[in-house]
């Protein structure tokens, strides 16, 4: 799949987030279980996610991951316990849209980098990715994730 690349100046947006490490084979549990418990939390307090749920990467250890798992939010909301109130810091933003299995989300990736190279931009060691249904909902060849960088 050739990636359509897109650059954007994007606004803050207040999330609501779990901040965590693990292996790449814990991941799904991690996450599922990060998900569930935030949208305990929000249900508990009478809101709703503003957006698609967000995984971001802040390093790319398999045998530790740095991670923040968490959904966008309409207002800053206060956290509690684990659950922390954050942003995801405005700026400017290149992203792209993989549909298929998680475990080909290489190549979109790959695609990203060398365009952010070749127009002169610096990616700032973070990448996004948003998913906008889940492997539980449909087949993995349907899987839709947005994958964001901030750039320089």
């Amino acid at each position: 799949m050739d990636s359509k690349i897109e650059i954007k100046e994007e606004q803050a947006q207040p999330v609501l987030s779990i901040r965590t490490r693990t292996a790449v084979r814990d991941l799904p549990a991690v996450i599922g279980e990060s998900y569930e418990k935030i949208m305990q939390y929000m249900s508990g307090i009478g809101q709703e996610p503003a957006g698609a749920p967000f995984v971001a990467y802040y390093n790319i250890d398999v045998e530790d991951l740095d991670l923040e798992i968490g959904f966008p939010v309409a207002i800053p909301l206060k956290g509690s316990d684990d659950i922390n109130s954050s942003e995801i810091p405005a700026g400017k933003y290149v992203s792209t849209t993989y549909k298929g299995p998680y475990q080909g989300m290489e190549k979109p990736y790959m695609e990203m980098a060398q365009w952010v190279e070749e127009h002169g931009y610096k990616a700032k060691g973070i990448s996004y990715e948003y998913y906008f249904n889940s492997p539980m909902e449909v087949p993995e060849s349907e899987l839709l994730t947005r994958i964001v960088f901030p750039v320089e």
